[in-house]
């Protein structure tokens, strides 16, 4: 019985560290794309494309997915150079 409780919290509890995650990483894009924008415009799409789709996500729920596709746009910005 603890371990299924302690299973439990461990899970309501990354899911609340996901959904904190999120508005940080979409403030991270957010600044880097207003003060140092991917000169290649397919790049700087695909990125818009990431944060959208990454704010979509988050406002339904999906934490992990969110922090995937926003790390995916980071990861894109972060190869800019």
């Amino acid at each position: 019985m603890r371990r299924l409780l302690g299973f439990t919290l461990a899970i309501a509890f990354s899911t609340s560290l996901f959904a904190m995650h999120c508005p940080m990483d979409m403030a991270k894009i957010d600044e880097q794309l207003q003060n140092n924008p991917p000169e290649d415009a397919a790049t700087l799409e695909r990125v818009k494309e990431l944060r959208a789709q990454g704010e979509e996500l988050h406002n339904a729920g999906k934490h992990a997915e969110s922090v995937e596709a926003l790390g995916e746009a980071l990861d894109l910005l972060s190869a800019n150079p």
